[in-house]
Formats: C-alpha cells, structure tokens, sequence
C-alpha cells in the first residue's frame, strides 16, 4: 500500500492533464475539420461519406492513430481522408474545391468559438485549477486549431490548398495531378522532416492567432 501510495505521489498529475488535454483538442480539431469536409460534399450532392457514417461528430470516425500520434509527437498529422466522389458534383473541380476549403474554415471558425469561449471565461473567472485548466483548453486548442487550418492551406497535395489551387487548372492537368496526388504526402513528409517553411507557417499561425485574441479576447 505504501508502495501505491508513494507511485501516485511521484506522478506528475499536471503534465498528465497538459497532455490529455492536447488530445483532446487535436480530436475536437480534426473531427471538425473532416467532417466538414463531408457536409460541404453533401451540400454539392456527394452522398458517399454520409454513407461510411463521415458526417459524424463523433472522433472515432474520423481519427487515424498513426496520424493522431504523429500530430502530439511532431506537430504534424493526419486524420482518415473523407471519401468524395467529384463525379456527383455539377462542376466536379469547383465542387472539389468547396469541399477542400470548408476544412480550413471551419477550423478557423471553430478558433473563433473557442476564442469566445474564452472571454467569457475571462469574464467571469475564479481562481481554481477547473477554471484554470478551461481558460488552458480553450487557447490551446484555439491555436490547434489556427495552425491546422492555415497549414491545411499549403497547396502541396493532398493538402486542401492544392485541390482550390488545381481547380484553376486545365481539365487535362488537372486530371493528371489528381492521378499522382498520392505521391504528394511523400513531398510533404520530406519538407516537414527538412523544416522547409517552418518559420514562415509558424509566424503565420502566430500572426492569424494574435489577430483573433486581439479582436475576440480583449
């Protein structure tokens, strides 16, 4: 008994909460962001991730754990892509592009609730470790969130900026780098892993943060 008691106490509690909140954030983000991705093709008249059950707020649907833990370790991850078939949308690019964009926007949207979120926490705070702990969570995932869209933007494929940037192409190209598209992760890990545009991506999630504290928060 003595020995239990002496391992809890020896438990960093706090850092215990940092990380579990993180995870948390990171599934409220991604679950979001994909399954907007299955509303805006469901809008357009795509009816396939309605049924693989995409339209979900529920993480488990849309969470890839080698992705999720990629994203705490790294910084950088993935959750299950949401199938669309272009072929039910009228203007199949202009449909995949809407689709693609309804990502990224609706993490910034979902920052700007959290960043509300956290003024009224602000507003009416007491000093206690669950107002605390709240006030953490909301920032911490508003920023998450900041930060997956705007890198979510990149127009490196499969990246959702590249398939708004390929709508402005040509059928023909277009066509063509949608067939390689799969050889664009392979890119973007080599970039992630050189750090190429580290700098640039973070002072833009920094700056777009800042933005919305400065408008939302205060």
């Amino acid at each position: 008994m003595n020995s239990f008691q002496e391992l809890l106490q020896s438990i960093d509690w706090g850092s215990l909460t940092d990380a579990l909140l993180r995870v948390l954030g990171v599934f409220l983000c991604l679950t979001v962001h994909e399954t907007c991705h299955g509303l805006a093709a469901y809008a357009l008249g795509d009816p396939t991730a309605k049924r693989e059950h995409r339209l979900s707020l529920n993480p488990l649907h849309h969470i890839d754990w080698f992705g999720l833990a990629a994203m705490l370790l790294v910084g950088f991850g993935w959750a299950k892509p949401v199938p669309v078939d272009m072929r039910y949308f009228k203007k199949p690019k202009q449909g995949m592009a809407i689709t693609a964009l309804a990502g990224p926007v609706s993490n910034l949207l979902l920052a700007i609730l959290l960043l509300l979120g956290a003024r009224i926490t602000i507003a009416h705070y007491v000093d206690t470790a669950l107002c605390s702990g709240l006030l953490n969570f909301l920032a911490m995932t508003a920023y998450m969130s900041v930060g997956l869209g705007l890198f979510n933007l990149i127009p490196i494929s499969p990246l959702d900026g590249s398939k708004v940037l390929f709508a402005f192409l040509p059928d023909r190209a277009y066509m063509m780098l949608m067939r390689y598209e799969k050889y664009g992760m392979l890119v973007l890990f080599v970039l992630v892993w050189l750090g190429v545009g580290d700098n640039i991506l973070s002072e833009g999630i920094y700056r777009v943060y800042e933005l919305l504290v400065n408008w939302i928060v205060y």
